[in-house]
C-alpha cells in the first residue's frame, strides 16, 4: 500500500489561484499547477458536488503538466455555497470551455473520476476537436440503472447496516424512492432537517466508496458545509437524470468520441459505479483502454486506483496516445 502511495508526486502549490464568473449568480474557483507552459490537463473532480482537493494534484508531474483544477458550480471554494439554481450538466460543460478560452489552452487532457468522468465524457462529445486525451476512473454514465444501484437497494445487499442508517430519517413509505424523498427534505426549508439528510446522504456514499475503510475520505463528510453542498448539488442532478435528453445518451453519442484516445481505471469491487459501466463504455469507444484494478473499489485515494492513474498520466507525459 504505502509502495503506491509513493507513486503519487511530491505535494505542490499552486502557481496561480483565479475566479472566474460563469454567470450573474456563479463564480467559480480555479488554480493551476506545475508548469506554466507545460503540458495541459483539467481536472474535473466527483459528485457532482464534491469540490477539488489539494490532493488531486500530485497525479501530475509538475515538471511536465501545466493542471487546472477548479471547483464546479455550488461546491468547494466556488460561489454561491450549494447553490442549485442555475447549475445542470449542461452549465458545467460551457463552464469548462469557458474555463479553457480564458487560459488561451488550444487542447488539453481531461482527467475525471466517477462524475468528473460522465462530465469528461460530455464535454468531449460538445467538444471533440478541444480534447487531446481522457483518462477516466469509476465510470458511471448517468444511467437511471446506476442510481437505482446505489440509492434504491443494489449495494444496500452488501452494505445492510450502512442502507439502515441511510434509510433512518426517510419514512418507510417513501422508502421505495430514495433520492426523490431526499429531495424533498434536502431542498426543503428545513435547515435542520437538510443537514441530518445531508450527513446521512454524504456518509452513505463515504462509507462505501473504498474498498477498505478510508478514515480520511469519511471525515470530510462531517464538516456540514461539505457535507450540504455534495448532499444538494449530487441529489439535484439525480433527481432530474443529469439533465440529460435521453437515459442512455453517453453511450448513444459514443460516436463522437471517436479518434479520441483514452483510458478507463476501474476498480473491481466498484460499490457506487460497478463495473459493468466500464465495460459498455470500453465496448462503444474503440480508442479506450479499460485497466481493471482487482483489490480496489471506487475511491481515488485507494492505492491500486491512484498508482493506475499516475502510471497513465506518466505516459502522457512521455509521449503521445
Amino acid at each position: 500500500m504505502d509502495a503506491a502511495r509513493s507513486r503519487l508526486h511530491p505535494p505542490i502549490e499552486p502557481f496561480d489561484q483565479f475566479r472566474l464568473q460563469v454567470s450573474e449568480r456563479h463564480n467559480l474557483y480555479a488554480e493551476q499547477v506545475g508548469r506554466a507552459d507545460g503540458r495541459p490537463v483539467v481536472v474535473l473532480h466527483g459528485g457532482p458536488g464534491g469540490g477539488c482537493s489539494p490532493a488531486m494534484r500530485r497525479f501530475f508531474n509538475p515538471d511536465v503538466f501545466r493542471a487546472v483544477l477548479f471547483d464546479q458550480r455550488g461546491c468547494g471554494r466556488s460561489r454561491p455555497t450549494a447553490s442549485v439554481e442555475e447549475n445542470t450538466s449542461w452549465d458545467l460543460v460551457d463552464d469548462i470551455e469557458r474555463l479553457r478560452e480564458k487560459l488561451d489552452i488550444p487542447r488539453w487532457t481531461v482527467f475525471g473520476g466517477s462524475w468528473g468522468a460522465t462530465l469528461a465524457l460530455l464535454y468531449a462529445q460538445k467538444h471533440p476537436e478541444r480534447v487531446e486525451a481522457l483518462v477516466l476512473r469509476g465510470v458511471f454514465l448517468l444511467r437511471r440503472r446506476e442510481i437505482d444501484w446505489f440509492y434504491n437497494g443494489g449495494a444496500a445487499h452488501f452494505w445492510p447496516e450502512l442502507w439502515k442508517a441511510f434509510c433512518a430519517p426517510i419514512p418507510e413509505e417513501e422508502r421505495h424512492d430514495m433520492v426523490a424523498a431526499y429531495h424533498k427534505r434536502l431542498m426543503g426549508d428545513d435547515m435542520a432537517q437538510q443537514l441530518v439528510c445531508a450527513r446521512a446522504w454524504s456518509r452513505w456514499e463515504g462509507a462505501t466508496a473504498a474498498f477498505r475503510p478510508d478514515p480520511g475520505r469519511l471525515a470530510s463528510f462531517e464538516n456540514d458545509a461539505h457535507a450540504r453542498a455534495f448532499a444538494r448539488i449530487e441529489n439535484h442532478y439525480f433527481q432530474n437524470g443529469g439533465f440529460l435528453e435521453r437515459d442512455d445518451q453517453i453511450l448513444a453519442h459514443a460516436d463522437r468520441l471517436r479518434g479520441i484516445p483514452g483510458v478507463i481505471v476501474q476498480g473491481r469491487y466498484d460499490m457506487i459505479c460497478p463495473p459493468t459501466s466500464a465495460h459498455a463504455l470500453h465496448a462503444a469507444w474503440p480508442d479506450s483502454r479499460l485497466r481493471m484494478i482487482e483489490d480496489a473499489g471506487h475511491a481515488l485515494s485507494e492505492p491500486g486506483i491512484s498508482a493506475a492513474l499516475v502510471d497513465e498520466m506518466d505516459k502522457i507525459a512521455r509521449e503521445r496516445f
